[in-house]
């Protein structure tokens, strides 16, 4: 039995420290468009029904003027808060803690308008439209079983990199079938030649990746099923917070959860490849790059000069 059309959940509460503003809303083309402009393009072209914006309350305002004015009567749009008091009951913000807790609680914000599958991006990141195809058509197939049945769209490493700073990314073990076996979350990684390196200790020590690693972007596709599952993992970070390295900027992300239903035998998670070029806006100079980048993909048709 298909799926209804699936949901399209866009994380974008970050303020964006290391661009240094509010970059999902910044323009990458003439025409005012944004990065997740052409992300929401490419998913109402793939079939996706509703898009669901996770932000800041405090940031409604700009997203109506900068993305959501525009698209209304063009796609359903609904909007979610992550808050940093948003907890379990009994749970309270520790004195001095600012930062949110991470894409977790973000999809978590969203958790009383979800109701059917769905897939999670970044705001900032963009993925291409055979991403947004091949999300859709898992989605509107995929039943959990006696598992729970999800998928993640897996980009290389190399492809990944910024010349101007480090990156976070999850670092993907993938079965020979395609399944996610592990995914390792790595928050400073920079670029070292054709190659890559990361830090985990503020760079004292480094060590090296290929370069061809498969990592995940934060595009994911769920069932409900997953949102009492993030509820949980959530619950026990929190639980957990005092024995952190750092309890007032420790996140509970979204890979990990995933990866512990994986490592717990409880869902598998299929890696859908895309051939696609991801390009993202990690920081100001790397703006140029994908104002050209997105240009020429509407210079090749992939896109109309005007979107909407």
């Amino acid at each position: 039995m298909k799926q209804k059309q699936p949901t399209l959940v866009i994380m974008a509460a970050g303020m964006g420290s290391r661009y240094g503003g509010l970059k999902q809303i910044d323009p990458v083309d003439n025409y005012g468009n944004k990065i997740i402009d052409f992300s929401i393009y490419d998913a109402v072209q793939a079939g996706f029904a509703k898009v669901i914006f996770i932000i800041k309350e405090e940031n409604q305002e700009a997203f109506n003027e900068a993305i959501a004015d525009r698209l209304r009567g063009k796609v359903d749009i609904e909007f979610a808060y992550q808050k940093l008091e948003d907890l379990p009951e009994g749970c309270k913000v520790p004195e001095g803690r600012v930062k949110p807790w991470g894409t977790a609680q973000a999809v978590l914000a969203a958790r009383n308008l979800i109701d059917g599958p769905f897939a999670v991006i970044n705001a900032d990141d963009f993925y291409g439209r055979e991403a947004f195809v091949k999300m859709h058509d898992f989605l509107v197939n995929a039943e959990d079983d006696e598992k729970y049945r999800y998928a993640m769209v897996g980009f290389i490493l190399k492809n990944t990199l910024t010349d101007n700073g480090y990156v976070s990314r999850g670092i993907c073990t993938v079965s020979p079938e395609n399944y996610l076996v592990s995914v390792n979350e790595h928050t400073h990684i920079e670029k070292d030649g054709e190659a890559a390196k990361y830090t985990e200790d503020d760079g004292k020590t480094w060590n090296s990746f290929s370069g061809n690693e498969t990592v995940s972007m934060n595009f994911w596709g769920f069932g409900k099923s997953i949102v009492p599952e993030l509820q949980k993992s959530f619950n026990e970070f929190l639980e957990n917070l005092d024995s952190a390295e750092n309890p007032l900027k420790a996140e509970c992300y979204l890979p990990s959860v995933v990866d512990h239903l994986i490592k717990a035998n409880q869902a598998t998670a299929e890696v859908l490849t895309s051939n696609d070029k991801w390009f993202g806006v990690t920081y100001k100079e790397d703006k140029p790059d994908v104002m050209a980048s997105i240009q020429k993909l509407k210079d090749a048709g992939v896109y109309p000069e005007k979107l909407w």
